[in-house]
């Protein structure tokens, strides 16, 4: 629902979608350094960002992104240094916007709000706004109501205040022009491998290398801890799949509610429309009524040549291509004058000249359509959905507090639990502590108290943990595996393995470094290059980026040039530039509008980055390594 918001205009619908997303970098590096802001992570004009906060954006991130991808994401993801500090730099930025946007005295209106919210389509029932509806999102966020508006609001209040900054950004006509010019350039090349394997009947290990290396890198040997368990996920789906609801109770909804099954009366009527502004001068609307009056005589004395009279004088130019109908509608739908005309019709009479904001109109009732009530049968499986979920969501939040109470208060069984709330109590395979575990163990927060102290000595539950929006899970270690060394004769032959393939790809790396340079004196090579294909920067034709950032960097003053680049595991290859073609598109070329939108975007990103490094200056940003590097959870 926040996302809706973030759709109203394109540039700025981008930089809120980086400052949620975990790959907005910036400049992090920039400003991290090792300061002293006691339990924060990062302190931003004088404000904590707490490591709870981090953590939960954390989870936020995860669930969007198993949302988005459908439940395929890997948890090691949000492992990573990396990670962390990416989703710590969107809370930097948020709050950098906040800072500002309160700074500024933005303000969203109870009166804006209302409005934005009642236009959400997702929102609305047979196009009325819907309590309902908007209730049951509100309750799937985990949010109150003021919690949730209070959000939309900052969100509605930092789109106004990036909207100037993100949309004023002018690209100049030359500069575009040629990087333009530099993407679409092509160059024809021709290429070789040189691959490791061709170069491990060179390589010679001393007698002890496997023996050094295994006594030197003794943990990438170790066999991870592990434990097998048992454990229940107690989700708000699987109490709505449980939830039982009558027929009676479907009845009763169906009653209680009659206006949402009920579609109101719909006319359909054609019009002839003589154009006269509200406040168009006296002498000016009289001509117009002239002329309005003049046709609602001809159509009178031949009501058949309605649509004719219609299409040939009509000013709404749209409704006059379709011979002035304007198809079904209901209340409210019209301006007020035309709709009272409308419904006060009988079908296929001709009104009077209506007058209203538009100008002068000439009404032809074509159709009319009675309200109508969709029967109970037609709507039965909507409300028995609705019904349920409304149940199993109650019995979610009802269930939590005792679930967690019953996990740790008979914490050496789970079997109590999964009778009372009927889980099913699920088996894990053998689990490694240092591995990539599967949902949902790859919650960092589970996975930790599974492997606790407690959790492997005394096989006690686990608390209750909060995995996604709407599921707790609690588990129980069945079996443990403490970490054990490999002996040296089980890995000795894929040490030689690995040693020999590092030898023979430093081998590749020398020849080809070597050649490149006998090839820029211009020596003749008996090289096997492959044939030869046309790559640009916009095609790169399954290049690497390292790859073609080495083929455009050779000069091709001179050709035929050659480039070649180390590719890591995969030995080195060289890049014989046989022919350069200037990039050349037109303006109508889909290409270029492509394109020159994309440099629209990285100079709105730059002015942007500028922005935000004044906003840093404004309010300063220090980041607490240590607490950002921490596992903790």
């Amino acid at each position: 629902m926040l996302d809706i918001i973030r759709n109203n205009k394109k540039i700025t619908q981008g930089f809120l979608a980086l400052i949620t997303l975990p790959f907005a970098f910036w400049g992090v590096d920039s400003y991290v350094r090792n300061a002293d802001v006691g339990a924060g992570v990062a302190t931003v004009g004088g404000a904590k960002i707490t490591q709870q906060e981090l953590q939960s954006a954390l989870r936020e991130q995860q669930d969007r992104m198993r949302a988005q991808l459908g439940g395929k994401i890997d948890p090691a993801l949000f492992e990573t240094p990396q990670m962390r500090r990416a989703v710590l730099d969107s809370l930097v930025t948020q709050r950098l916007l906040a800072e500002q946007t309160q700074k500024a005295q933005l303000v969203v209106g109870n009166e804006q709000l209302v409005q934005f919210i009642a236009g959400v389509p997702s929102l609305q029932d047979n196009g009325k706004f819907s309590k309902e509806r908007y209730e049951a999102l509100v309750a799937a966020q985990g949010m109150s109501k003021e919690m949730f508006e209070a959000r939309l609001r900052q969100d509605m209040a930092m789109q106004q205040m990036m909207m100037p900054v993100t949309e004023a950004g002018i690209t100049g006509q030359v500069a575009a022009g040629r990087w333009l010019t530099t993407q679409l350039e092509q160059r024809e090349i021709g290429e070789v491998r040189l691959l490791p394997e061709t170069y491990a009947g060179q390589v010679k290990l001393s007698a002890d290398a496997a023996q050094k290396y295994y006594e030197a890198n003794r943990k990438q040997f170790e066999l991870p801890e592990q434990v097998r368990a048992e454990f229940l996920v107690l989700s708000r789906d699987a109490l709505i799949a449980q939830a039982t609801v009558s027929d009676e109770d479907i009845k009763t909804y169906y009653q209680s509610r009659a206006d949402r099954y009920k579609t109101g009366e719909t006319r359909r009527a054609s019009h002839i429309l003589i154009l006269a502004a509200k406040d168009a001068p006296e002498a000016e609307a009289k001509v117009a009524k002239a002329k309005a009056d003049e046709l609602l005589l001809q159509a009178r004395k031949a009501p058949g040549d309605f649509a004719k009279i219609a299409r040939l004088n009509s000013q709404d130019s749209m409704s006059a291509k379709k011979d002035g109908d304007l198809d079904w509608f209901g209340r409210g739908a019209m301006v007020k004058a035309f709709e009272e005309t409308a419904f006060a019709l009988k079908e296929g009479q001709i009104s009077e000249v209506v007058r209203s904001d538009f100008g002068f109109h000439i009404i032809r009732l074509t159709g009319v359509r009675p309200e109508q009530v969709k029967p109970l049968e037609e709507v039965k499986a909507e409300i028995l959905a609705e019904l349920k979920r409304e149940s199993g969501m109650k019995k979610y939040v009802e269930a939590v507090e005792p679930f967690g109470n019953m996990v740790y208060e008979q914490a050496d069984s789970l079997k109590p639990a999964a009778e009372k709330w009927k889980l099913e109590l699920r088996q894990t395979p053998w689990l490694a502590k240092s591995g990539k575990l599967p949902p949902p163990f790859d919650n960092p927060k589970l996975a930790a108290a599974l492997f606790s102290d407690d959790g492997l000595k005394n096989k006690r539950n686990t608390e209750a943990v909060e995995v996604a929006s709407g599921t707790l899970v609690s588990a129980r270690v069945l079996e443990h595996k403490p970490a054990a060394l490999q002996p040296l004769e089980a890995v000795k032959g894929d040490i030689e393995k690995r040693l020999v393939r590092e030898e023979a790809l430093k081998l590749a790396t020398r020849d080809g470094e070597e050649k490149l340079a006998r090839l820029a004196k211009g020596e003749a090579l008996d090289l096997k290059w492959s044939p030869v294909r046309s790559v640009s920067r916009t095609v790169p034709q399954g290049l690497p980026p390292d790859a073609l950032r080495a083929v455009f960097k050779a000069d091709a003053a001179k050709l035929p040039a050659h480039a070649g680049v180390a590719s890591p595991g995969n030995g080195y290859a060289l890049f014989r530039v046989s022919s350069v073609k200037a990039g050349e598109a037109g303006k109508d070329d889909p290409r270029s509008r492509a394109l020159a939108q994309q440099y629209a975007r990285f100079v709105a990103e730059e002015e942007f980055a500028a922005w935000m490094s004044t906003l840093k200056e404004k309010y300063p940003v220090e980041i607490n390594k240590a607490a950002l590097e921490s596992k903790e959870r």
